[in-house]
């Protein structure tokens, strides 16, 4: 039994104006502005938005400062807030194929249509410390290049014309809203990827690891992975027809994974999916692997017994502020339980005492 014990008001008052004082370090230095953080931390935004389920850039930068950089807590600051804003209605679904590409590459086709296109990645880089950005230096201006707004085809769309690959589902009916109902099992595969799309990064990536290294017979390609800006439309009753909004950033992934066939299906190739608020590609990649992992059932696979393969276990410990409140809530008092516990064992040594006694005495 969990027991709450309410605390001394001024010394909870101490710690909250230590935090702040803490927060913001040496006065000397000039303080962080949300412009900084929004501009150049903009991978750490990134994430704070896809997993807090809000994207605003300039709400993600303030929490990230209100929370030294913790990005978990960031999210949770920011998932809480979302709770308090008024819902308008719900936008059109995104169409992707209209994406304005910043990067956009595929690991299973060399030549495709609208180029592969590198963007700005840390994939080629040398992983070596540049002391220039610790002397302010000033970056160097990137060549000239051109905006590839034109759309430009999905890769597996290739394979598809060859029956060759599953086809894509389709269907209309409105999923379940994951940040209004609670989670539910069995969860059918658009619930799953809700709460794969907001799962906390280091667990996805971790899973993922585990299917390619066996667990989850996953072996899978990047079929094409691309970054970019999407229109968001959103229909206005009044008007009887859909307008656009604004645009939002996202990271697709479809991987290409392999498929011997069933009883009602033919060997062709399968699809895992990812979707991810910003430049998050490491997370879309995560989940696309998962996504495919947990597909197991629906395409007539055999259980593995697999970590990734277990909806259960994934759904339900994939979420971060969940696994963090109910991990740092046992650094709350519980000093009746414990109490409770020290008695039990206590009572249990003077049983084995006596029992101890007992046998050497006859011996």
């Amino acid at each position: 039994m969990y027991v709450a014990v309410k605390g001394g008001e001024r010394a909870i008052e101490n710690a909250h104006a230590w935090l702040a004082e803490e927060r913001r370090g040496d006065t000397g230095v000039a303080e962080l502005d949300i412009a900084q953080i929004r501009e150049q931390l903009s991978l750490s935004v990134n994430r704070v938005m896809a997993e807090g389920s809000l994207y605003d850039q300039d709400l993600a930068a303030l929490a990230i400062k209100q929370a030294r950089g913790d990005l978990i807590e960031a999210i949770f600051l920011i998932r809480a807030y979302r709770t308090t804003l008024p819902r308008f209605g719900c936008s059109e679904a995104v169409d992707t194929g209209a994406m304005a590409c910043d990067r956009r590459i595929s690991a299973t086709f060399k030549d495709v249509p609208g180029g592969q296109v590198l963007g700005p990645t840390f994939d080629y880089t040398h992983r070596l410390l540049d002391f220039k950005l610790a002397a302010d230096g000033e970056v160097p201006p990137a060549p000239e290049r051109e905006a590839t707004t034109a759309p430009v085809p999905h890769v597996t769309g290739f394979l598809n014309r060859e029956g060759l690959i599953e086809e894509a589902p389709q269907d209309d009916t409105p999923p379940p809203d994951l940040t209004r109902e609670p989670l539910e099992m069995p969860a059918e595969r658009p619930l799953r990827l809700q709460a794969l799309t907001r799962a906390d990064e280091g667990f996805t990536l971790s899973l993922a690891y585990s299917t390619q290294r066996g667990y989850g017979r996953n072996h899978a390609f990047v079929g094409e992975l691309r970054i970019g800006t999407v229109p968001v439309e959103m229909e206005i009753p009044e008007l009887g027809f859909a307008i656009e909004i604004g645009e939002i950033s996202l990271t697709e992934c479809e991987t290409v994974n392999q498929f011997t066939g069933s009883k009602s299906e033919p060997p062709q190739f399968t699809r895992g999916y990812g979707l991810v608020f910003g430049q998050t590609e490491r997370k879309a990649i995560s989940m696309a692997l998962v996504d495919r992992a947990l597909r197991w059932k629906e395409l007539g696979e055999d259980d593995a017994g697999a970590p990734a393969q277990d909806a259960e276990f994934v759904l339900y410990h994939c979420d971060n502020i969940q696994a963090t409140g109910f991990l740092e809530h046992i650094k709350l008092p519980h000093y009746v339980d414990f109490q409770s516990e020290l008695e039990l064992v206590r009572k249990l040594r003077r049983e084995a005492g006596a029992d101890q006694s007992h046998a050497g005495g006859t011996s």
